[in-house]
């Protein structure tokens, strides 16, 4: 044999041997090679303290022990983040994993289906989650997997300043008003507020009300068209919360402050009640990188999560309003059956998985979605917050049932009512116009 031809025979061996050893592998050598990229869309307030723990012990670790995936992550909080989300909509070019709500504030990707159907993916494992948590979403489907589950409404109370003042809970909203003259006599406020972003004065106040006064009947009826905006309950539900103003008990303050400023506020005591979702603890517990918080955990028993007092004229009693947590959607446009889609899926299941909702329950960042997730290293605060969800009802979510382009007008006009620029009557006849231009939208 040539030395030629010896030198072939050698090469076309060492390539067989190659095609076999990764063969053997099942790939596993190619994605070594060449890891399969996943860009992520995340959800994250970097000013929080439970973002350290959610950057090492949740995204970290999962590139550590997954070497064949590399994630290129971009992390947004608030309004940009659903700017962006809706950017990249706009443009096709989605994310491949994203975080989204389960309706309204993520509707473009539920209504459009850009998202795939998570369900079939679950098989067996659905036994593991709350069925709260699994209920089809916006779009019909299961177009996220929740992270958790999410009560929107939340009155925190810091109780040893009310002991101090001579003062209790209140029980009923004529209890509340009845606060305002000796609170505002020390130079307190009543209720603090970061409702700048017209979105919280919505989901984390008026939802409750809607709830309380209207109750998720009549929404239903509303948006089957047997109903309207326009009608006395709605219109009841917006002069109530207009009261609240002229009560004293909503500063218009509450408008201007940015919606993490209202943390440090609350710490130091400018006011014995502050109203935000149940997310808002992760604020106030101890930042790992720092070991410092807002709230030292020696003082958190001092603190009570509740709910608003009972309202004239309810229908419903010691409610808030709650939703299934948002999560995790996988594109749509990622091919059936393929790698990509295996990596995806397999990074929402650690997103979701019980270690990862152990770390979001001790950080304060969201209540499980799984059943029999429990820790013994919870904070008071924290603790506070996994007894809340037991005690009280819940409602709709007003921007989780409602399109965009019909939460959107009442956000606004929540916003014109508390500064006197809107009366109820004319806020109520500009959402039912928006319902109903959305409505003949979809024909």
């Amino acid at each position: 044999m040539s030395r030629k031809r010896k030198a072939l025979v050698t090469l076309v061996c060492v390539l067989m041997a190659g095609a076999v050893m990764g063969g053997l592998g099942g790939g596993a050598g190619i994605a070594a090679d060449k890891p399969i990229v996943l860009r992520v869309l995340n959800y994250l307030d970097a000013t929080s303290p439970a973002a350290y723990r959610e950057i090492t012990e949740v995204w970290e670790a999962f590139e550590k022990n997954n070497p064949d995936i590399k994630i290129e992550r971009e992390d947004l909080f608030n309004e940009p983040f659903h700017q962006k989300t809706e950017a990249y909509a706009a443009a096709g070019q989605l994310p491949d994993v994203l975080y989204m709500w389960p309706g309204g504030r993520s509707s473009t990707l539920h209504t459009k289906h850009l998202v795939k159907d998570l369900a079939p993916f679950l098989g067996e494992m659905r036994k593991e989650f709350s069925e709260a948590a699994l209920v089809p979403q916006a779009g019909g489907y299961l177009a996220e997997l929740p992270v958790g589950v999410t009560a929107t409404h939340v009155l925190y109370v810091n109780a040893k300043m009310l002991r101090d003042m001579g003062l209790a809970i209140p029980k009923t909203y004529d209890d509340l008003k009845a606060m305002v003259p000796k609170l505002k006599a020390a130079g307190k406020d009543v209720i603090l507020m970061g409702a700048q972003d017209d979105w919280v004065m919505q989901s984390c106040l008026f939802s409750m009300i809607v709830g309380r006064m209207c109750g998720d009947k009549y929404i239903d009826e509303v948006l089957a068209g047997k109903a309207k905006f326009t009608d006395a309950p709605f219109v009841k539900a917006l002069k109530f919360y207009e009261s609240l103003y002229a009560d004293g008990v909503l500063s218009r303050k509450v408008l201007q402050t940015p919606y993490n400023e209202v943390n440090g506020l609350f710490a130091s005591g400018k006011a014995p009640f502050m109203i935000d979702g149940d997310w808002k603890v992760s604020n106030f517990l101890t930042d790992p990188t720092t070991s410092q918080a807002l709230i030292p955990p020696r003082d958190q028993k001092n603190f009570v999560m509740t709910v608003f007092p009972e309202i004239p004229g309810e229908i419903n009693h010691n409610t808030t309003s709650s939703v299934p947590g948002a999560g995790f959607g996988m594109n749509a446009d990622i091919p059936a059956g393929s790698e990509k889609e295996k990596a995806a899926w397999r990074l929402i299941m650690w997103l979701t998985s019980p270690e990862v909702q152990k770390i979001r329950l001790e950080t304060g960042a969201a209540f499980p979605s799984r059943k029999g997730v429990t820790s013994d290293r919870l904070e008071p605060l924290a603790q506070e917050r996994a007894q809340f969800y037991g005690k009280f009802g819940g409602t709709y979510v007003l921007d989780n049932v409602l399109h965009a382009q019909v939460y959107g007008p009442l956000n606004v006009g929540l916003q014109e009512i508390g500064l006197g620029l809107s009366t109820p009557e004319q806020v109520a006849a500009k959402v039912q116009k928006a319902l109903e231009s959305w409505r003949a939208s979809q024909k």
